[in-house]
């Protein structure tokens, strides 16, 4: 990861910060909560479900360097095995076990400057809480930091745990994958400003590449939604693939 970049998951532990809040939430069953709060993850990120048997993406820096990986689901927690990484472009391919509503991908290359896009993810679960959350914006430029082409810089808001979600254009298709923010750090020694909403998402043009790697996955990929939808259909689509990765 460049250091101007600073990645989106906390690696600094994902303990919840009220444990009895946790227990409580409407949206988390007492079991999964407990085992959430039993087991002490280290680390919490965001994956998406690409086939509909259980091939799901995250970062490489969510899920890489043989990291112990659980997925908090609405059926509970399940056991997911790393498949393969691309570290230079800091993508991950997982799979788990079970039935899954996977997001379609398709090629970043016409994706324009200024056009909308949403991520639903998992920031800041010790504060936030485990509810999914939604955050849009637009495209903010064609390449990342440093003209970097493998990235989008993207006016999404992101936060620590927004790592390894889908960037969805607006009819749901899958153009990127969240990475990172531009580094405070770097900006301030640099301009003596902090940056303000300054984030990045791979390219989907470098997953797909990714993905052609591992023939049995990308034989399965959903078709590209070509039709215009609602926005708040998108919402459920992005909500319903996306979910909570727990790194031990």
């Amino acid at each position: 990861m460049n250091e101007v970049l600073q990645q989106t998951a906390p690696q600094d532990g994902a303990g919840y910060a009220d444990e009895k809040e946790l227990l409580a939430h409407p949206l988390v069953s007492r079991r999964t909560a407990a085992a959430i709060l039993q087991t002490r993850p280290k680390a919490s990120g965001t994956g998406f479900f690409i086939t509909k048997d259980g091939y799901l993406v995250t970062n490489e820096h969510v899920a890489g360097n043989g990291a112990q990986v659980r997925l908090v689901t609405s059926d509970g927690i399940i056991i997911a095995k790393v498949v393969k990484v691309d570290a230079a472009n800091d993508l991950a391919l997982l799979k788990a076990q079970g039935k899954f509503a996977p997001l379609p991908v398709v090629s970043s290359r016409a994706v324009k400057m200024g056009s909308t896009m949403a991520t639903v993810g998992f920031p800041n679960i010790g504060l936030q809480g485990v509810a999914p959350k939604l955050a849009k914006g637009e495209i903010a430029a064609l390449s990342g930091a440093q003209d970097d082409p493998r990235y989008f810089q993207i006016s999404v808001p992101v936060q620590p745990g927004n790592s390894g979600g889908a960037l969805v254009d607006e009819r749901g298709n899958v153009v990127g994958v969240v990475a990172a923010k531009l580094s405070a750090g770097a900006a301030l020694v640099t301009s003596g400003a902090l940056p303000e909403n300054v984030n990045y998402a791979v390219k989907s043009s470098f997953l797909l590449s990714f993905l052609e790697s591992v023939p049995e996955v990308s034989a399965k990929l959903k078709e590209p939604n070509t039709k215009d939808c609602k926005f708040e259909d998108v919402v459920k689509s992005a909500e319903q693939s996306a979910v909570l990765v727990l790194v031990y």
